[in-house]
Order: C-alpha cells, then structure tokens, then sequence
C-alpha cells in the first residue's frame, strides 16, 4: 500500500488528501509544536514552530512515505526546511507542497526538493492527480535505487521525442534543460541529435566552434576528452551542439551516437537530449539508454495519432522500460480537442498540457528560453512542472545501461 504522510494543521485540508487517494493510505503528522508552547497544545491563532529534525525522526520509522504532502497553513520557509531534509537523507519520497509560489519560489522549490506544488483549494481530482504522479515518481526512484549498478551513479539520460515535427519538442527540451541547469548547475547537458535541422543553437543563442560531428571524430574519446566539444550556455549548461553542414550527419551512426551518452552519463547529473522527429536509428540508440523520455504530441489528429504509433512500437522493441512523460503541446480551446480526447487514442493518461502563448515564439526569436527570463506565463508554470518531474532523483542519478545495444547498430 502506497504510504502518504500530511503535514498540516488544517483537519479540512487533511479530509480534502484523505477524499483524493483514499483515508486508508493517509497519515497525518503533526508538523511542530507552537512558539512557546509543548507540542499538542496550540492555541488557536498561535504560529507553528517547525522541528524538521524531530520530522526527520518521526519518518524515518518503517518505510519510508511515498509522498509527503505539506499543508498550506505551513510557512514557506518552513516548507523548504522540511523538503531539504527529506532531500538530504536520499529518501524515495515525492515532497508536493499545497501553497500557490511564484517563479523565484518555484526555484527555490525545487532545489529544496519539492517535487509539484498544487494550489491549496485545488478540486479534490486535481489533488489525486498530482498525488497519484508524486507517488509514481517515488516508485521509479526506488527501482532505480535497486537497480543502480555497484559501479556508482550514472546520470539521467532524458530524451525528448515526438513523430512528428513542429510539436515543439526543441522548445520543451531547451526548456527543460535550462530549467534542470538551475537545479544542477555545470552538471547538466543538452544533446542537439536533430543531426539534419537542430536549433538548439539558435534556441540558446550559442555559436559552437565545435560539435557532435567533431566529438564522433575524435580518436580515443574518453569523457574528459568529450568535455572539450562541448559549449556552455551562460546558465551553467552544457550543449552538445548539431552539425551545422548535411555532409558532416551522414558519417554518424547510431552506434556513435550511444557512445556520446554513455559518455556524457558517466560525467553529468543530467543528459537531455533534442531528437528529430520520428524514430531514427539515432533516437532508438538513445531510447535504448534512456532514464525517462518526454513524448511530445501537439493537439492535432495527426500528430496525437502518430504518438500512438510511437508508443506502439516502442514496446514492440522493448523500449518502453525508462520512464515516460506525455506531453500536450499547444493546447487551446478552438482546437475541438481536450486532453481526454488525447488519452483515449493514445491509451494513457496525460501527464502534462503546455497552453499555447505568444511568448514562446517570442522568445524562441530571443534565443532565451522562457525558464531562463523567468516570464510570468502559464507556459512557464507548466514548464517549471516538467523540471519538477526530473527532481526527486537529484541527489541519486537513476540513467541506466543500454537493454539493446543491438538497435543501435
């Protein structure tokens, strides 16, 4: 049974956890005592003084929660507190906070740990939704814990995918590796594997001197060496840059390519990569080694039908083991379609929908990416929770070795 701990002080917000996943799977704690007084006896109106040790202490018996969900009468400072301890003592647990936050707190959310931040008067289905995912993230970091192999940490390998162009899917990987640098800064790359058309350049404003191309055609590459071809984005990322002549893409293989994320994994906290569209001998040699993929449909017929295909054949070739993250990409309501619509073709729920905004080509214009200029946006918001997918696993990488190397030959 998946264990969820409630830090509040609200019995209503406790009945509104208890309605979303069910009364049997939920434990209350008291989050601290007040100033002044022992703990157990609070006066009403008298502010809660948070004991994160004492937390510490009360969690750590048994199993560890799936979830912790900190309750919105809870300060923020105290909330990061709480997160950070939880974060430091590596537990596979998903922090969710229930307190509406800005960008610049949405930061600081994330580096103390906490996974997804809900609104505190958020429709009880809402609520289930962001439980239900916090509790499949702290799933998968346990699988990872266990199958991490004795030689050490290896990063998160994350691929955005998507079989069709125009999802933007270079938008949401440049995002989401920006956003992930702010998390883990100098230990964060991006890889433009669109060999053809990549933009992650342009994307970044980044003019490489060296690439993909060069790294491939180095002799005796070891990860150090790799480093060397690499150009740094003024957000502490790294980038790993597409050819920038056809000419240079047609001696790359996809044994190549696997070999620059095996690389890349054993230097970085996190490897995210930009594929082209469609389901290259590239894009399968990095689905082979891949951690999690983001899968990147638009709200159009064809593009959510041809992510039903891709799913389809990921698991025809047995590359549907890492961890996966639907994305909805330019939602609106004159599309005649809604995120249900979505699931029922694809056969699966939806784990996150980006609106459509004018300042995303906006910005892609800039070559500054929205989780870079901090733009007050739903887009943005929505962002900020895709980073927030890719953080519970921040002290602990979970990449792991290729399933097939086969496929990328």
């Amino acid at each position: 049974m998946k264990r969820t701990v409630v830090m509040t002080t609200s019995a209503e917000f406790e009945r509104r956890v208890r309605l979303a996943i069910g009364a049997d799977s939920v434990e209350s704690m008291d989050p601290g005592g007040a100033a002044g007084q022992p703990d157990g006896h609070r006066r009403a109106g008298d502010p809660v003084v948070i004991d994160a040790a004492r937390l510490m202490v009360s969690l750590g018996v048994g199993e560890p929660p799936d979830v912790v969900v900190i309750g919105p009468d809870i300060p923020m400072a105290a909330a990061l507190n709480i997160a950070a301890h939880i974060d430091q003592r590596h537990l596979p647990t998903s922090v969710v906070l229930a307190n509406g936050v800005g960008p610049d707190e949405w930061l600081l959310a994330m580096q103390a740990g906490i996974r997804d931040v809900i609104a505190a008067d958020a429709e009880v289905s809402d609520l289930r939704l962001v439980l239900d995912r916090a509790a499949s993230a702290a799933a998968a970091q346990r699988h990872a814990a266990l199958t991490t192999g004795p030689g050490g940490s290896r990063g998160r390998v994350i691929p955005v995918v998507s079989p069709k162009g125009g999802c933007g899917k270079t938008t949401v990987a440049s995002n989401l590796a920006v956003g992930l640098a702010a998390l883990a800064p100098h230990q964060t790359v991006i890889v433009d594997l669109d060999l053809q058309f990549g933009d992650i350049a342009t994307a970044l404003q980044l003019a490489p001197e060296q690439g993909i191309a060069q790294a491939v055609a180095a002799k005796d590459l070891d990860a150090m060496a790799l480093k060397t071809f690499l150009t740094p984005h003024s957000t502490g990322l790294y980038s790993l840059c597409a050819p920038q002549t056809p000419a240079e893409c047609d001696v790359i293989t996809g044994e190549d390519v696997g070999r620059l994320i095996d690389l890349l994994a054993q230097e970085f906290r996190y490897v995210v990569i930009d594929t082209a569209p469609g389901l290259t001998e590239h894009t399968l040699a990095v689905l082979d080694r891949a951690s999690d993929a983001v899968l990147v449909c638009g709200m159009d017929v064809p593009s959510i039908r041809g992510l039903h295909k891709e799913l389809s054949i990921l698991h025809e070739l047995s590359l549907d083991g890492m961890t996966q993250h639907v994305l909805c990409n330019f939602a609106d309501r004159h599309s005649g379609l809604t995120v249900k619509d979505v699931e029922a073709v694809i056969g699966r729920g939806v784990d996150l929908v980006i609106p459509r905004s004018k300042a995303v080509p906006l910005s892609t214009n800039r070559g500054v990416p929205l989780l870079q200029s901090r733009t007050r946006d739903a887009v943005t918001k929505n962002l900020q929770q895709l980073v927030a997918l890719f953080q519970p696993q921040l002290k602990k990488a979970a990449g792991r070795a290729p399933r097939h190397r086969a496929m990328a030959r």
